[in-house]
C-alpha cells in the first residue's frame, strides 16, 4: 500500500475526475472517492508487485480476465456508475502489473494503412494513461518535458495534433500515480 493512503486516494480521485471530464461524462465525487478508497484497500490487502532486482529488465505482465474482473468488482462495490468499470480496470492494471524496463512501443505501432490507434484522440480519451500503456516504463524514465518532446517526435500525424491534446495523450496525473506506485513497491521490497 502506498505509505500515504490519503495522498494515494487523492491522486486516484484527481485522475478519475480528469478521465470523466475528458469524456464529457458526469459522475458523483462520492463515487470517485469510494473507488479510490476501495482501490487503496485492495492494494493494501494484495500488495504491489515486487521491484526488479538491479540489472533485471523484467517483462510486460498480464492478468487473467476473470481475476481482473473480480478485482474490478471489489473496487466498484457500492458505486452506481457502470462507466467506472473501464477506468477501474485500467487502474488495477497500473497497480498490479509487474515492473519492466523496455517499452513495447505500442504507442507508435502502425496498422498496414499507416494509422496509429494509440495516437487517435477518441481512443486516448478512453485511457487513463493516454497514448501509453498503463505499465509503460517511460512514465518513470522521462521527466515531463522530456517525455512530451519524445512523444511528439514519435507522432505519426504531426506534432500539432499531439500539442492540441497533450493533456489527454500524456496525462501528468497518471505519471504521478505511476511513480507513486512504483516508488512504494521499491520501499516495500526494501522492507522484506
Amino acid at each position: 500500500m502506498p505509505s500515504d493512503t490519503k495522498e494515494f486516494s487523492r491522486l486516484v480521485v484527481t485522475l478519475l475526475a480528469r478521465y470523466f471530464a475528458q469524456n464529457a461524462h458526469a459522475v458523483q465525487l462520492v463515487e470517485l472517492e469510494a473507488v479510490a478508497t476501495q482501490l487503496a484497500a485492495l492494494v493494501a490487502d494484495r500488495g504491489l508487485p515486487p521491484p526488479l532486482e538491479p540489472g533485471q529488465v523484467g517483462a510486460p505482465g498480464g492478468m487473467a480476465e476473470s481475476e481482473c474482473s473480480n478485482l474490478v468488482a471489489r473496487v466498484l462495490n457500492g458505486t452506481g456508475s457502470a462507466f467506472l468499470a473501464e477506468p477501474a480496470r485500467q487502474l488495477i492494471k497500473a497497480c498490479f502489473y509487474p515492473e519492466f524496463t523496455v517499452c513495447r512501443n505500442s504507442f507508435c505501432e502502425t496498422t498496414p494503412n499507416g494509422a496509429c490507434r494509440r495516437q487517435e484522440l477518441a481512443r486516448a480519451r478512453k485511457r487513463i494513461s493516454g497514448a501509453h500503456c498503463v505499465d509503460c516504463p517511460l512514465w518513470e524514465r522521462y521527466a515531463q518535458a522530456d517525455h512530451s518532446e519524445f512523444l511528439a517526435a514519435q507522432w505519426k500525424s504531426g506534432q500539432g495534433e499531439f500539442e492540441d491534446a497533450r493533456s489527454i495523450f500524456l496525462p501528468e496525473d497518471f505519471r504521478v500515480l505511476r511513480k507513486t506506485v512504483r516508488l512504494q513497491a521499491r520501499r516495500n521490497g526494501e522492507l522484506e
